[in-house]
C-alpha cells in the first residue's frame, strides 16, 4: 500500500510497510531477493542470481540485511517480491468511538479476537455516530488492517475529502475474505465495536465506495497541513473532482508552516496507554499534531504541524518527538516503525539498541563501506 510517488526499491531500502501490513507483512518479510550495487562497484544478488525460494537457511540473511538499511550499504537496482493472491470479498467500515482509548482498545481486542483483519486504523474525536445504515452482505472475510485517527485527524480528513467524517476517534477497517465467512467475521467485529462504545458501524462493498474511503485516509498529510493557518493546500483534481482511482491528490504550496511526521510501534498490549498518554502530552505542549495509525501492528504517527521560522515552537516540536520516542522505548517498542532513523533518531537508536548493538551495525558498515560513502552521517 504505497504512499505517493514511493518505489520498490524505495521501499525496500527503508523498510517501509502500510495500511495492509498486518495481513500481507511489511516489505522485509514479502522480498525475496535483491540486486545490489555494493559501495565498490560490485553487483551483489541477496539470495543468489535468479533465485526466489520462500524460505531459505543458507547462510546469513543478506536479503533482510539491506531491506532497512536506508541506502546505507549499497544501491538497491531490482527487487524480486512475494505476491498474494486478491481475495474473493472484501468489505471496509468506518466506526466512531467516545475516545482515542476506546478506539485503540477496540482495536487490540479485535486482533486478540483473532479477527483476520487487513486492514483497521482511524481517527478520534468527540463522541458522534455516522448514522449511516447499510446492509450487512453475506461475505466471508479475513482482515488486513485496522487505521486509527484521533478526533483531529477525523475531522481534518472528513473536512478535506468531503466525506463530512464526524470529529470523533475513529476506525477504518477492511475484512478480505471467501464469501462464505465474511459474514461471520463481521458479526464478530459488530460486536467488539459495540462493546467498547463504537457507533456507526457502515459496510462498504463496492470498489468506488472502499477507495473513496481509503484516499481519504491516504490523503491525511495533506488534510493535516490543512489544518494550519497559513498553510496552503492546492488541489490538483480531473474535471470530475477526483483522480484515476477516485483519489484525491494535493500539493502544499510554499509556506513558514511546514509538517514533520515523526512515528513509533510499540507492543499491542500497551498501545492504548502509549497513545492516550501521547495525546495528552500533545495537547500540553500546545502542539498541533493529530494522530493517525496502522494501530494494528502498533504502529501510529503524529503528524505535526508547526512555523518553521518561530525557534520556540520548532523546539517545542522537536523535545516532543523526543519524549514520543523514549515513551515508545520503554513501553518496550521501538522509536521508529516504519519511518527509519535518518538523522533525527540516531541517539534514540542507540537507546533502543544499546553500545553492543550499535558498534556491531557500525561494524557491518565499515566492512561493506571502508570509506563511507554510502549515506554518510545517516542511522550511524
Amino acid at each position: 500500500d504505497p504512499g505517493a510517488d514511493a518505489s520498490l526499491c524505495g521501499m525496500a531500502a527503508t523498510g517501509a510497510s502500510g495500511t495492509n501490513a498486518v495481513r500481507y507483512g511489511t516489505m522485509r518479510p514479502n522480498v525475496l531477493n535483491l540486486r545490489v550495487v555494493l559501495p565498490d562497484g560490485r553487483l551483489l544478488h541477496t539470495a543468489g542470481p535468479g533465485r526466489q525460494p520462500r524460505k531459505r537457511a543458507a547462510g546469513y540473511d543478506l536479503t533482510s540485511l539491506f531491506v532497512g538499511s536506508e541506502g546505507t550499504l549499497g544501491f538497491l537496482t531490482q527487487a524480486t517480491l512475494r505476491l498474494h493472491p486478491l481475495p474473493e470479498a472484501t468489505a471496509a467500515t468506518v466506526a466512531s468511538f467516545p475516545s482515542v482509548g476506546a478506539a485503540v482498545a477496540c482495536t487490540v481486542q479485535v486482533l486478540q479476537a483473532a479477527v483476520p483483519v487487513a486492514r483497521i486504523g482511524g481517527c478520534l474525536g468527540p463522541e458522534m455516530g455516522m448514522g449511516v445504515q447499510v446492509p450487512v452482505v453475506e461475505l466471508s472475510a479475513t482482515s488486513s488492517h485496522p487505521e486509527f485517527l484521533d478526533e483531529v485527524m477525523a475531522d481534518a480528513c472528513g473536512r478535506f475529502s468531503g466525506m463530512g467524517l464526524p470529529a470523533a476517534a475513529t476506525l477504518l477497517l477492511e475484512l478480505h475474505g471467501s464469501r462464505h465467512s465474511l459474514a461471520e467475521q463481521q458479526q464478530q467485529t459488530e460486536e467488539i465495536v459495540r462493546q467498547n462504545g463504537g457507533s456507526g458501524l457502515a459496510w462498504a462493498e463496492g470498489l468506488e465506495e472502499r477507495e473513496r474511503l481509503w484516499s481519504m485516509r491516504h490523503n491525511a498529510w495533506y488534510a493535516a497541513l490543512a489544518l494550519r493557518p497559513g498553510c496552503q493546500v492546492r488541489h490538483k483534481d480531473g474535471a470530475d473532482g477526483g483522480s484515476a482511482h477516485g483519489a484525491v491528490s494535493a500539493i502544499a504550496l510554499p509556506s513558514p508552516a511546514q509538517g514533520y511526521s515523526t512515528d513509533v510501534c510499540v507492543p499491542i498490549s500497551r498501545l492504548p496507554d502509549v497513545v492516550v498518554e501521547t495525546k495528552e502530552d500533545l495537547q500540553a505542549s500546545s502542539i498541533t499534531g493529530p494522530m493517525v495509525g496502522h494501530v494494528g501492528d502498533g504502529n501510529f504517527h503524529c503528524l505535526l504541524i508547526f512555523n518553521s521560522q518561530d525557534p520556540e515552537e520548532a523546539q517545542r516540536v522537536h523535545a516532543f518527538t523526543q519524549r514520543l520516542g523514549r515513551r515508545a522505548l520503554a513501553a518496550g517498542g521501538t522509536c521508529t516503525g516504519e519511518h527509519g532513523v535518518g538523522l533525527g533518531k540516531r541517539a534514540l537508536l542507540q537507546e533502543e539498541l544499546g553500545q553492543e548493538g550499535l558498534d556491531t551495525l557500525r561494524s557491518i558498515k565499515a566492512a561493506l563501506d571502508p570509506h563511507n560513502l554510502m549515506n554518510p552521517g545517516k542511522v550511524l
